[in-house]
Formats: C-alpha cells, structure tokens, sequence
C-alpha cells in the first residue's frame, strides 16, 4: 500500500502532473487496474486505473465519472479539461496526466512495481535480475510463473513485439501465444530440462525467444524469456542459466512472504465474517458498504483440498492486474468479501475470472450472498453458503457439476424453503398426508409421484415446464397427476396447503441425499 502523494512523487519523473485531488493526497493505493475501451471496466476504490485507449477528452471524462478506482491516469498534458474536472469531483477519483510520449508500458511497470511493492519484497528485486539478464543476454526480458502470468521485466522493452507488449500491459502471456508456444512444445521443454531453448518467429506478433526454466529442486516455479532473432553464443545461453537460479532464490523468498501475507488477510477476514467489524474492512482496504460475500468450492477429481487451496492461491494472488476482493479459505470453502454493491455482475464476473486460472479439469461452484454493509457482512456469508448449498449438485455418485453461480438476489424464495424445511427437519414429519402418502407409494411401487408433485408445484401448476425439468412428455405428467390423485388428496388449491407441501418434499429430499 502507497499513498497518492507518493505515487504522484514518483511519476513526477516521467512528466505526470496530479491535476485534481478530490479526497485528498492521503488515499490509499493497494492494486492497479487496467482499463479496457472494449469490456466494461471495474476498479477497486483503493486501486489505479491506466487509462489505456481513451483518445479524447469527452472519453476521459465518460471513464473519470464512471470509475470506482482511487485514481486515474491519462496521458495528456495540462490543463485538465474542464468535463474531466467536472466527472472527477462527481466520482472522487484523482486525476493524473502523463506526457504522451511515455509509453504505457514502462508506465504500467513503474506504477505495479510502486503500488504492489509491498506485496512483493522478494519479487521487486525480480525486476532488477530481469534487468541484469537483459544487459548480459541481450535482450528484454520477463520473468514469468508456471501459468504464464509476469512477475517481473527489464527496464529496457524498446523495438518489442506486439506479443510482448501486449504480455507486460496484460500482465500475461495472450492464449493465441501460448497456444503457439505450447504447438512447438516450448512448455515440454521447459518441464523436462533446464537447457534453454531457442524459439523461432512462429507467428507474425510472435518473435524469437530464447527461454530458460526457473526451477528449484525438482520443482518448475516459471521462466525467463528473453526476446532475440536468432541463436545466440554459449556464453549468453549460460547467462541465462545463472540469471534463472538467481530468479528461483527470489521466487521462493517471494513465495514465502506471500504466505505470511495470505493467513494474515485470511485471519481479518475471517475476522468481518464473523463480527463485521468496520475496523478490519478498513485494514482490508474495503470500504464499508455495498459489499457481497462470495462463497466457492472448487473440486478436481479425488483432489478437493488441492483443489480449494489452489482456488485460495488465485484468489489472493488476482487476475491480471486488478485483485479487488480479500479473501479466506475456511474448510474446504473459499469466501471472499468483494465490493460491487446491488448489481452483481462484477461478483460473477469475479468467478468466471477465478475458473479462468484453474487447470481445465477443475469444477467450479459458487455461491453469492446478499449486498451488505460491514455489520450485515455474518448475514451476507449465511447467504452465500446457502447459495452455494443450492449450486452444489448431489447426485448417488457424489461427483459434483458445474453450475451456474447461484446469486440470493435471485434466489431467496429457494433459500427461505430451505431455510423452513431444515427447521422441519428438526421436528417430526407427519407420517400421513399427501406428501407422506406419495413418499410411501414411491418406496413400495418404484412410482416418481413425490419428485413429480415436487416438479410441479416449482413450475406453479405449467405441466409442459414440469415435464420438461423431469425430462418426460407433457402427457406423461398428466398420466401420473391423474394417478397421483388416486393414491391421496392433493389439495393443489389451497396455497398454505401447496407451501406446506414444498416443504415436506424439500425435506423429504434432504433426507434422501444422506
């Protein structure tokens, strides 16, 4: 975390000028966001946003009003247009102007490594082994992990590729490249052997590489990729080896402070879960309302705790550049406290982007509880284990399936019946009445009549919706309502009488699933 004054002092050296403060020098900075002029863009309220691609003042200004982010930063020079002025004391956010001729990408470098350099005491020395490789190999470089995401590059990326450029802004390597990279078998190599590998020009974006493995021990902790034309002597080939070993050290100094970090984040906000202490959301950097607790199981065959703690590494680690929620792992479920407010979107987008940094075979559930303030945070966390509950899928197999996120917004007449079923679970089911009645003919004559009226009564009486969730013809529905009626009175009329059966037959459920 840096304070705005000490980024605007920073910047000052590449020709920035702070021309609007409205909260102040004093705000914190913890994350930078990159912004996209096609998708719609999300920022953290303690975070930068770069504001690439905005080609006008009336943009800058559609883009300063509309943010979250702490801070924006454009290139320009002064004075600030007035409708840029006018969004930024509207929305809050600090504006920065960069002279044009800085280029985003040493911009960006420069405003990660000040913004996120207290997340990483091990990894900013990363940026200086990147700038020693880079002078002896001859060539700029990054430093990158197992899945392809930067950690770290040299100060020198003049006459780059557009693959590098866009990998640096990106904060990772673009799949169309590494689909590319993995053809030729770059990652086998890098998996098997510590030799580097020259990578000729594969595509028209994607020049020559010559890449090495960072390893420690057995294990593969990423790769440096310096960017060459042709092959080059032993000498610099064995630069790259010793620049490699010397990035694993930092790497697992990196990896060790990482941690330290995680169960000291984990610990506050397990710590707003439980209480909702205002206190700790503010040493979170969360703000104090319009948040929504995210609850997420994450399974990859017989390994549910790999799984989950991989999901936990993710999640602390953020996608890209942006990592806006805080969160812990309790159990086998990952929760995390994410600002958004009563839109949900950005919660759901936040799940897509954590299914997107898990292998292939990883299966994703997820539940979202309801919009809170910090003293509403225990509530909003019921919600979304609630949610998840709903989300998981329990077949006799015990596998679970992907599933749609299950939001309460959306949600809560489910989450109230099975709120009011495991109540009645507690208690003892009357053993007459339809429900009952149907449950028992179920077990003695191999009949469906109890998931059939169950059916029904969640399609509100529509017989084609009903057969279409239990996958039979319309007509077959009707044969079986028709049947059912012979068996025991359903008093479908009586609304009191319906919601008393979609209890009993919830419950019934639960109990089945045991």
């Amino acid at each position: 975390m840096v304070p705005l004054d000490r980024l605007v002092d920073v910047l000052a050296s590449l020709g920035t000028h702070l021309c609007c403060a409205p909260r102040g020098r004093d705000v914190p900075l913890r994350g930078v966001a990159l912004h996209d002029p096609v998708e719609r863009t999300g920022a953290a309220p303690d975070e930068v946003l770069l504001g690439l691609g905005v080609g006008s003042a009336a943009a800058a200004a559609r883009l300063v009003a509309a943010t979250g982010a702490a801070a924006v930063v454009l290139h320009g020079r002064p004075p600030l247009d007035e409708r840029v002025s006018a969004a930024a004391k509207r929305s809050g956010a600090a504006v920065l102007l960069v002279d044009p001729e800085v280029p985003w990408g040493q911009l960006a470098g420069v405003v990660q490594a000040l913004v996120l350099g207290g997340q990483r005491e091990g990894s900013g020395d990363l940026f200086a082994v990147a700038d020693a490789i880079a002078a002896v190999v001859g060539g700029p470089v990054t430093i990158e992990d197992q899945r392809s995401r930067v950690l770290a590059y040299s100060y020198r990326q003049q006459d780059v590729d557009p693959v590098r450029v866009q990998t640096i802004l990106g904060r990772r390597v673009p799949d169309e490249a590494r689909a590319a990279l993995e053809a030729h078998g770059v990652f086998a190599h890098l998996a098997r052997t510590d030799d580097p590998i020259f990578v000729p020009q594969l595509t028209e974006q994607l020049g020559g590489r010559l890449v090495a493995a960072v390893r420690a021990g057995r294990e593969l902790l990423g790769s440096v990729w310096v960017e060459v034309e042709q092959e080059v002597g032993q000498a610099r080939r064995a630069a790259l080896v010793d620049g490699a070993r010397t990035a694993a050290l930092h790497l697992l100094r990196a990896r060790a402070s990482a941690d330290l970090e995680r169960r000291a984040e984990a610990d506050l906000v397990i710590g707003v879960l439980d209480s909702g202490l205002p206190a700790d959301l503010a040493r979170l950097g969360l703000p104090a309302a319009d948040l929504r607790v995210i609850a997420v199981q994450a399974h990859a065959g017989e390994s549910e705790h790999g799984a989950a703690l991989l999901a936990f590494e993710r999640a602390t680690a953020g996608f890209g550049w942006s990592r806006p929620g805080r969160s812990a792992l309790f159990g086998n479920v990952l929760y995390t406290v994410l600002p958004c407010g009563e839109d949900a979107a950005a919660a759901l987008e936040w799940v897509r982007a954590l299914e997107r940094e898990l292998p292939a075979e990883a299966t994703v559930v997820a539940g979202v509880g309801g919009v809170a303030d910090a003293a509403q945070l225990p509530a909003s966390r019921a919600e979304a284990d609630e949610c998840l509950a709903l989300a998981v899928a329990e077949p006799a197999t015990g596998e679970v399936t992907a599933a749609e996120p299950v939001v309460y917004d959306r949600a809560w007449s489910r989450v109230l019946l099975r709120r009011l079923a495991a109540v009645a679970e507690t208690g003892r089911l009357p053993t007459r009445g339809p429900v009952a009645d149907l449950v028992r003919h179920d077990a003695e004559h191999g009949t469906h009549y109890a998931a059939t009226l169950e059916a029904w009564l969640a399609a509100q009486g529509d017989s084609r919706e009903a057969a279409k969730t239990l996958s039979v013809h319309p007509n077959t529905l009707r044969y079986r309502l028709q049947r059912m009626t012979e068996v025991t009175a359903l008093p479908v009329e009586d609304p009191e009488q319906r919601l008393a059966m979609a209890i009993a037959l919830a419950v019934h459920r639960r109990r089945a699933r045991r």
